[in-house]
């Protein structure tokens, strides 16, 4: 690198492990965030969210004095890993978050800079929204500024794994600024790594995640379906899977995180009338929580289950085994509730340890000793060991995780 020092711009979800990853391998790295609070907690040595092998790769970082601060560095080669959401109602891309952190890098980056967006971003969002301020600003310091997309590729619960072992896509706008980004990744990254333009590598990735929820709106179709005909979806798609070209995904309660769930909306935001199936299946997905809420209903009238104060939900995070609760299915159902005026419903998760939602419990058993209707949301590996303590119970399993258990009910 020209320079040997990388400035990580927003230290969440990605941006952090993504810091601690080069600096774990030699790289020089200041991670900038603007929450203070974030910032004074990584300084005093503690990580901000728990994630498998997170901890070994921070405590490898500060070892090669990885350093953190709210200001943004003077140098020559940023990392820009900040939330890119969606507005709800037009479906497209916001991306306030980006344009900011990248006027912020303008005014103190040195000449012949280097900007990279990890952020997932819809095709042509750097054409449309960055490349007018940087040759803006360009034209007013004389400076050179190299725009890169590099889009994030790891998941929550697997983020160090993927990190280090998943294949990843450069897009620049010249070959040589590509190979130049590709071998900061290749400090760490072992897998392929592509050179490609920016709107192909904007595309590839929004592509990804967009394939995945139109499979998963499949497989929620099926299981509206199949409850309709009052046959067993698990069973269906485990025999259609049999087929040596068949790979059905799992039903669930609703799609969470920050990929899936939000991603192919770009599409549907900037071409309307080209994505009808990728409208379709988030439409499905979208409506799974209330699919499972009146699955609840239905449960309870069969079971004479009247009091609904009597009914928990297991899982607030949007995945198993992580504390990210982002777009969490549980959370939109919740919502739903509300909005029809219905009583709160008893929730409990073992990873989310602060008040996020109102009767939720810290303690498994004190969760199971005050209900009768226990929904599955999430299945952590907690509950998968302790499913002898829903004996008793009535169950409505969203995960399929539970079998040869009385009371059971699915999706």
């Amino acid at each position: 690198m020209k320079n040997n020092v990388v400035n990580v711009i927003g230290l969440g979800y990605i941006g952090l492990p993504t810091a601690l990853m080069l600096a774990a391998n030699g790289v020089k790295v200041v991670g900038t965030d603007y929450n203070r609070r974030l910032v004074e907690t990584l300084k005093n040595g503690k990580t901000t969210f728990k994630e498998k092998g997170l901890e070994e790769l921070f405590n490898a970082a500060i070892k090669n004095d990885i350093k953190f601060a709210t200001e943004y560095q003077i140098t020559n080669t940023y990392i820009v890993s900040v939330p890119t959401p969606y507005d709800r109602l037009s479906k497209k891309v916001d991306a306030s978050y980006v344009v900011n952190a990248v006027n912020k890098v303008l005014d103190v980056c040195q000449n012949d800079t280097v900007i990279v967006i990890e952020s997932t971003i819809s095709p042509g969002t750097i054409d449309k929204y960055i490349r007018p301020i940087v040759k803006d600003k360009e034209v007013i310091t004389g400076k050179k500024i190299n725009l890169v997309h590099a889009p994030e590729r790891i998941i929550p619960g697997n983020m160090v794994y993927e990190l280090l072992h998943n294949n990843r896509t450069i897009g620049a706008d010249t070959d040589s600024i590509g190979e130049e980004i590709k071998k900061l990744y290749t400090t760490f990254c072992q897998g392929n790594i592509i050179v490609t333009n920016i709107r192909t590598a904007e595309m590839t990735k929004v592509i990804e995640n967009t394939f995945r929820a139109v499979n998963i709106g499949f497989a929620n179709e099926l299981a509206k379906l199949c409850r309709y005909m009052n046959m067993d979806v698990y069973e269906i798609i485990k025999i259609c899977n049999m087929h040596p070209r068949v790979n059905i995904l799992q039903p669930g309660p609703g799609v969470g995180g920050h990929c899936i769930s939000v991603d192919p909306w770009f599409l549907v935001g900037d071409y309307p009338a080209l994505t009808k199936i990728i409208d379709a299946a988030m439409k499905i997905n979208d409506s799974m929580p209330d699919f499972v809420l009146n699955r609840i209903y239905e449960i309870m009238r069969k079971t004479g289950i009247s009091d609904i104060s009597r009914v928990g939900l297991y899982g607030l995070t949007y995945k198993e085994d992580v504390d990210d609760t982002r777009e969490s299915p549980t959370l939109q159902l919740l919502k739903s509730q509300k909005r029809h005026l219905g009583n709160v419903l008893k929730v409990y998760d073992p990873f989310i340890k602060e008040d996020i939602v109102e009767q939720q419990y810290h303690n498994f058993d004190e969760f199971i000793n005050d209900i009768d209707f226990i929904v599955i949301l999430v299945g952590h590996d907690e509950l998968k060991i302790h499913l002898d303590k829903l004996k008793g119970k009535i169950i409505l399993d969203t995960k399929s995780i539970c079998k040869n258990i009385e009371n059971i009910y699915y999706l």
